[in-house]
């Protein structure tokens, strides 16, 4: 997949403001495909990772409840 096969990227209301930490998807693509795909807003030429549906849920909801730890 290239960044190209996915032209309405959605930056995550997570964000922060300034951008410095940020991913974007392309649920467009995702209501299409049933594949998730998923950036780094800050190198927008560089890979989309291919997420399935309920990997995705689970990140987000994840993410929501605040479960996620850093390393």
């Amino acid at each position: 997949m290239t960044n190209a096969d996915f032209p309405d990227w959605t930056s995550s209301s997570y964000s922060q403001s300034n951008g410095g930490e940020c991913i974007e998807w392309a649920p467009a693509t995702a209501a299409a495909t049933g594949i998730v795909p998923v950036r780094d807003s800050k190198d927008p030429h560089g890979p989309v990772l291919a997420i399935a549906p309920a990997a995705w849920s689970a990140f987000v909801s994840a993410v929501q409840c605040d479960r996620l730890t850093t390393v």
